[in-house]
């Protein structure tokens, strides 16, 4: 199962990207919004108690909410950097792909929920050899819907 937090409702459209995906992929998941810099007790209770196999962060603007589960888990955590109205989202690229050493968090583009889906997915199909056929269906066909 996969854990998705957002930092707010405004994330919303990205975290739709990545339910769609999920429910491609038959891939269980919850979703959550849990601000990172105004309920960090209830964030970190959140990581620490919960059964995910991986999380996946959605934050704009300072966009630590990644770097704050990676800090709580030793699971692997994708962090989505959200375009906000100021720097186009380079604050939140930033923000997500800057990790002090020893807590990292694995980051796709800005706006790049699919993206964090499918990596979600070819993690966990390391031990799902039905998930990898899937991941290997997806793939080819688009394959053959990039060549004409």
């Amino acid at each position: 199962m996969i854990s998705i937090v957002m930092g707010s409702t405004s994330d919303q459209k990205i975290a739709d990207k990545i339910t769609t995906k999920l429910d491609e992929f038959g891939i269980e998941y919850e979703l959550r919004v849990i601000s990172a810099h105004r309920a960090i007790d209830v964030l970190l209770d959140y990581v620490r108690n919960s059964k995910s196999d991986l999380f996946i962060s959605i934050a704009g603007k300072a966009a630590h909410l990644g770097g704050v589960i990676a800090a709580a888990t030793t699971r692997p955590v994708i962090g989505v950097p959200v375009k906000s109205s100021t720097l186009d989202g380079m604050d939140s690229l930033l923000s997500t792909v800057q990790m002090p050493k020893g807590v990292p968090v694995a980051t796709v583009a800005i706006d790049g929920g699919e993206n964090a889906a499918i990596l979600a997915a070819q993690i966990l199909s390391l031990k799902d050899d039905k998930l990898k056929e899937k991941l290997e269906q997806f793939r080819k066909e688009q394959r053959e819907n990039s060549v004409k």
